[in-house]
């Protein structure tokens, strides 16, 4: 299948660039499947388009400040540090190993040393140079601190490169779900940006359970799809956990016949891979995900999704149609710009059933 059929043209305006005022405020675009309609509501509303039964599955994945902004060793030149993934799972004497995204790249080779300083001073040297940007990296601190505490202390909120303004302190409240736990992040699952304690409460009023899995967002979920061809793709393996709670919550509602709405895609990939890593059984426990969802995909436990709208040629736009079908999701797509929706991670959002 060919890449070039998952772009649209999309408004520069229509990127939202700032969260809503008041969270829980965004327009909802509401596509059933069976027929084709579409409503246009508001995401305060969503606990009325579900029903007594159904099961609500959110990430509840933390972000952390993954961005590090600091200076070359001795030129003093600036430079920027995504840490992408720690590779070095103990602590080791001499610091911890990262695999980083870091730019300037072509300044930034093996033995490079870069420095990151505020209330504590990471040091950095680059160990290897890998491919699009990437290097391994390893990290110290100057006072013997955590490297975690350091990062959580100095770091920045890694807001996507489409938001064109930098991050404010108030980012560290606003992409991060209410229900944001278990750190581990360096995007945030934008689906469940949207919920408030209020819309938690109207889902409980109305018979509706709510459960909560993880899966942290990695390079996995928003690496550019470079290939030609959709089936040529691959996803960076994420990792995952499944608590003992949500794996019996998750069992009783599909013996039930119960709907299961995923907020998002990450969990969307998350429960779709464990169902299919037990054979339909969910059991609880972690591990790592490369599901790559694309249209063709049979669907095993998700019944519904809540999404963001995504960016042209993008894996979640793949999974999107693969779940409601490119045709109506281009319709879908379309409305929502002519109506002037806001799209990405603090954008508006869109319902499936």
């Amino acid at each position: 299948m060919d890449v070039r059929a998952f772009d649209f043209d999309l408004p520069p305006e229509l990127i939202a660039q700032e969260p809503p005022r008041d969270r829980g405020g965004s327009r909802l675009l509401h596509l059933d499947r069976a027929t084709g309609a579409i409503q246009h509501t508001t995401v305060a509303a969503f606990p009325d388009l579900l029903r007594a039964g159904d099961l609500v599955v959110v990430n509840d994945t933390r972000v952390f400040p993954a961005r590090l902004l600091g200076r070359r060793i001795p030129s003093g030149g600036a430079v920027e540090c995504l840490l992408v993934a720690r590779l070095a799972v103990e602590p080791a004497p001499d610091g911890e190993v990262w695999e980083a995204l870091m730019h300037p790249g072509q300044k930034l080779k093996p033995g490079a040393r870069v420095v990151f300083e505020g209330v504590h001073t990471i040091h950095g040297e680059v160990l290897e140079q890998r491919f699009f940007g990437r290097r391994v990296v390893r990290l110290w601190t100057e006072d013997g601190s955590a490297i975690d505490e350091a990062v959580d202390a100095i770091g920045h909120i890694p807001l996507p490169p489409y938001i064109k303004r930098d991050d404010v302190p108030s980012d560290r409240d606003r992409y991060q779900t209410v229900f944001a736990h278990a750190r581990g992040s360096i995007a945030a699952p934008t689906a469940g940006l949207h919920f408030t304690p209020a819309i938690l409460d109207a889902l409980r009023a109305r018979g509706v359970g709510l459960t909560t899995i993880t899966l942290h967002v990695g390079y996995g979920t928003f690496q550019p799809v470079r290939a030609e061809r959709v089936e040529d793709h691959h996803v960076e393996a994420e990792h995952y956990d499944i608590s003992a709670a949500a794996a019996d919550a998750l069992s009783r509602a599909r013996a039930d016949g119960r709907r299961i709405i995923a907020v998002g895609t990450t969990t969307t990939r998350t429960l779709e891979h464990v169902a299919r890593s037990g054979a339909g059984t969910i059991t609880p426990g972690g591990g790592a995900t490369d599901l790559f969802i694309y249209p063709g995909f049979e669907f095993h436990i998700v019944n519904a999704l809540l999404t963001n709208f995504h960016l042209p040629k993008s894996s979640l736009l793949m999974l999107v149609a693969a779940f409601a079908g490119l045709d109506l999701v281009r319709s879908a797509y379309d409305a929502a710009v002519a109506g002037g929706y806001r799209f990405y991670s603090y954008g508006d959002a869109m319902f499936i059933t």
